[in-house]
Protein backbone atom coordinates (compact mmCIF):
# COMPACT_ATOMS: atom_id res chain seq x y z
CA UNK A 1 0.00 0.00 0.00
CA UNK A 2 1.83 3.43 -1.43
CA UNK A 3 -0.19 6.80 -0.12
CA UNK A 4 0.65 9.86 -1.88
CA UNK A 5 -0.34 13.29 -1.52
CA UNK A 6 -1.12 15.97 -4.22
CA UNK A 7 0.57 19.45 -3.56
CA UNK A 8 -1.40 22.77 -4.04
CA UNK A 9 0.06 25.05 -6.60
CA UNK A 10 2.12 27.82 -5.59
CA UNK A 11 -0.90 30.03 -6.39
CA UNK A 12 -2.95 28.17 -3.81
CA UNK A 13 -6.71 26.76 -4.26
CA UNK A 14 -8.33 27.27 -7.58
CA UNK A 15 -11.90 27.36 -8.22
CA UNK A 16 -13.35 24.28 -9.80
CA UNK A 17 -16.13 23.18 -13.05
CA UNK A 18 -19.35 21.95 -12.09
CA UNK A 19 -18.08 18.25 -12.38
CA UNK A 20 -14.91 18.60 -10.16
CA UNK A 21 -17.19 20.07 -7.73
CA UNK A 22 -20.06 17.75 -7.88
CA UNK A 23 -17.13 14.41 -7.35
CA UNK A 24 -15.52 16.47 -4.08
CA UNK A 25 -18.73 16.57 -2.75
CA UNK A 26 -18.83 12.95 -3.05
CA UNK A 27 -15.04 12.72 -1.89
CA UNK A 28 -16.08 15.00 0.97
CA UNK A 29 -19.46 12.65 2.44
CA UNK A 30 -17.61 9.25 1.79
CA UNK A 31 -13.88 10.76 2.99
CA UNK A 32 -12.49 8.16 1.00
CA UNK A 33 -13.49 6.09 -2.08
CA UNK A 34 -12.60 4.27 -5.45
CA UNK A 35 -13.33 5.40 -8.56
CA UNK A 36 -16.88 2.92 -9.08
CA UNK A 37 -17.59 4.20 -5.46
CA UNK A 38 -17.96 7.50 -6.40
CA UNK A 39 -19.51 6.88 -9.67
CA UNK A 40 -22.68 4.78 -7.53
CA UNK A 41 -23.05 7.99 -5.44
CA UNK A 42 -23.49 10.46 -8.86
CA UNK A 43 -27.12 11.18 -9.45
CA UNK A 44 -28.41 9.74 -12.95
CA UNK A 45 -27.35 9.35 -15.88
CA UNK A 46 -24.25 8.38 -14.28
CA UNK A 47 -21.15 9.41 -15.84
CA UNK A 48 -18.91 6.58 -17.42
CA UNK A 49 -16.25 5.36 -15.28
CA UNK A 50 -13.36 6.45 -17.30
CA UNK A 51 -14.87 10.07 -17.37
CA UNK A 52 -15.01 9.97 -13.47
CA UNK A 53 -11.52 8.80 -13.45
CA UNK A 54 -10.42 11.22 -15.46
CA UNK A 55 -12.01 13.79 -13.70
CA UNK A 56 -10.28 12.39 -9.83
CA UNK A 57 -6.94 12.46 -12.29
CA UNK A 58 -7.39 15.92 -12.62
CA UNK A 59 -8.27 16.57 -9.07
CA UNK A 60 -5.12 15.32 -7.71
CA UNK A 61 -3.43 17.40 -10.51
CA UNK A 62 -5.05 20.64 -9.25
CA UNK A 63 -3.95 19.22 -5.71
CA UNK A 64 -7.54 18.56 -3.91
CA UNK A 65 -7.07 14.75 -3.83
CA UNK A 66 -5.00 12.38 -2.67
CA UNK A 67 -4.86 8.48 -3.16
CA UNK A 68 -4.27 5.05 -1.81
CA UNK A 69 -2.46 2.66 -4.15
CA UNK A 70 -3.51 -0.80 -3.78
CA UNK A 71 -1.65 -2.44 -6.47
CA UNK A 72 -2.95 -0.67 -9.91
CA UNK A 73 -5.91 0.29 -7.55
CA UNK A 74 -6.47 3.74 -5.96
CA UNK A 75 -8.52 4.69 -3.34
CA UNK A 76 -9.50 8.30 -3.14
CA UNK A 77 -9.38 10.88 -0.54
CA UNK A 78 -9.98 14.34 -0.16
CA UNK A 79 -6.85 16.65 0.85
CA UNK A 80 -8.62 20.12 0.56
CA UNK A 81 -11.37 20.42 3.14
CA UNK A 82 -15.03 20.88 1.84
CA UNK A 83 -14.21 24.34 4.54
CA UNK A 84 -11.41 25.27 3.37
CA UNK A 85 -12.78 25.31 -0.41
CA UNK A 86 -16.06 27.04 0.78
CA UNK A 87 -14.15 29.98 2.48
CA UNK A 88 -12.14 29.99 -0.55
CA UNK A 89 -15.28 30.61 -2.62
CA UNK A 90 -17.18 33.52 -0.43
CA UNK A 91 -13.72 35.24 0.21
CA UNK A 92 -13.90 35.06 -3.97
CA UNK A 93 -17.60 36.01 -4.40
CA UNK A 94 -17.71 39.22 -1.64
CA UNK A 95 -14.26 40.35 -3.36
CA UNK A 96 -15.59 39.81 -7.19
CA UNK A 97 -19.01 40.97 -6.65
CA UNK A 98 -19.16 43.08 -3.55
CA UNK A 99 -16.38 44.68 -3.11
CA UNK A 100 -14.81 43.09 -0.63
CA UNK A 101 -17.79 44.19 1.00
CA UNK A 102 -19.32 41.81 3.81
CA UNK A 103 -21.94 44.50 4.52
CA UNK A 104 -22.85 44.86 1.21
CA UNK A 105 -23.28 41.00 0.14
CA UNK A 106 -25.48 40.39 3.35
CA UNK A 107 -27.66 43.44 1.99
CA UNK A 108 -27.84 42.05 -1.34
CA UNK A 109 -29.16 38.59 0.23
CA UNK A 110 -31.29 40.00 2.38
CA UNK A 111 -33.06 42.19 -0.60
CA UNK A 112 -33.19 39.27 -2.94
CA UNK A 113 -35.19 37.21 -0.38
CA UNK A 114 -37.09 39.72 0.94
CA UNK A 115 -35.57 39.00 4.60
CA UNK A 116 -38.08 40.08 7.32
CA UNK A 117 -36.90 42.42 9.93
CA UNK A 118 -37.51 39.89 12.47
CA UNK A 119 -35.55 37.12 10.37
CA UNK A 120 -32.85 39.78 10.49
CA UNK A 121 -32.63 40.03 13.64
CA UNK A 122 -32.89 36.01 14.24
CA UNK A 123 -29.72 35.90 12.18
CA UNK A 124 -27.80 38.47 13.52
CA UNK A 125 -28.67 37.20 17.18
CA UNK A 126 -27.41 33.82 16.12
CA UNK A 127 -24.21 34.94 14.35
CA UNK A 128 -23.43 36.95 17.31
CA UNK A 129 -23.98 33.81 19.22
CA UNK A 130 -21.49 32.00 16.59
CA UNK A 131 -18.94 34.92 17.45
CA UNK A 132 -19.22 35.06 21.47
CA UNK A 133 -18.85 30.87 21.40
CA UNK A 134 -15.20 31.53 18.91
CA UNK A 135 -13.98 34.51 21.54
CA UNK A 136 -11.66 32.81 23.98
CA UNK A 137 -12.43 33.59 28.08
CA UNK A 138 -9.98 36.64 29.20
CA UNK A 139 -7.36 34.77 30.96
CA UNK A 140 -7.64 31.68 28.55
CA UNK A 141 -5.14 31.11 25.82
CA UNK A 142 -7.17 29.97 22.05
CA UNK A 143 -6.47 25.99 21.34
CA UNK A 144 -4.03 25.39 19.23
Amino acid sequence: MKRTRARLSAGGLRELTRAEEEIMHVLWRLERAFVKDIVAQLPDPKPAYNTVSTIVRILQDKGFVGHTAYGKTHQYHPIVTKEAYSEFLMKGMVNNYFGGSLGRMVSFFVRQNDVSLQEFEALMAQVQGEITDETPAAGSTPAR
